[in-house]
């Protein structure tokens, strides 16, 4: 399984705005993707946006983007591009 430890980028977390963002980028990639807090959390479905509301996942914390799809590798590199940095968008492959 292929993953990728980020800490948030965007100030208010993965809460309202971001979340939005990132669960349709996740989605988009059409790569099964879960995330977790690095702390210990339960992973969620990284397209769930009821999943990553219910994480808590704070500004400055560390999360973990894993997957098991054969193309996981370039989608977690992308997704956690664009959480490391607070996009509003997937970063360009």
């Amino acid at each position: 399984m292929a993953e990728r430890r980020v800490t948030i980028g965007w100030p208010e977390g993965l809460h309202a705005r971001p979340a939005s963002v990132f669960v349709r980028a996740a989605a988009a990639l059409g790569v099964p993707v879960t995330i977790a807090k690095a702390a210990g959390g339960n992973p969620v479905n990284a397209a769930s946006m009821l999943g990553l509301l219910a994480l808590g996942a704070e500004g400055g914390e560390e999360v973990v983007l894993a997957s098991d799809a054969p193309e996981a590798d370039a989608a977690l590199d992308r997704l956690a591009a664009m959480v490391a940095q607070g996009l509003d968008e997937l970063p360009e492959a």
